[in-house]
């Protein structure tokens, strides 16, 4: 697959996860306070919970049910109970378009 138009870049609110679905991938699309764009997995590794319905801050995504934050750099936890990372997915702005490739995940250190 390749990359698949995921929202409008108009779409984003700065500091609020918006969630999309490419090829029945859910995908947290983040618009950061530094106004980078993140895309990472919206499914919390811990509870099966919508990540997109929880809380932006800085560079992380936190989940509201049970507090876990995910890097949106990483997709790495943070904090416990969430002890596995969730996917980081490259993102392209074309315009007013951001791009995503669901079947292609970022390399993370």
């Amino acid at each position: 697959m390749s990359a698949a138009r995921a929202c409008a870049l108009s779409d984003l609110v700065q500091d609020e996860a918006h969630r999309v679905e490419i090829g029945g991938v859910a995908i947290a699309v983040v618009l950061d306070g530094n106004g980078d764009v993140h895309a990472i997995g919206d499914v919390c590794t811990h509870g099966d919970i919508s990540l997109s319905d929880g809380f932006v801050e800085g560079e992380t995504l936190e989940c509201w049910a049970h507090g876990s934050a995910f890097s949106l750099k990483t997709g790495r936890p943070l904090n416990l109970p969430a002890f596995e990372p969730v996917p980081v997915y490259e993102v392209v702005i074309d315009g007013d378009d951001v791009l995503i490739d669901p079947s292609v995940t970022k390399a993370t250190a």
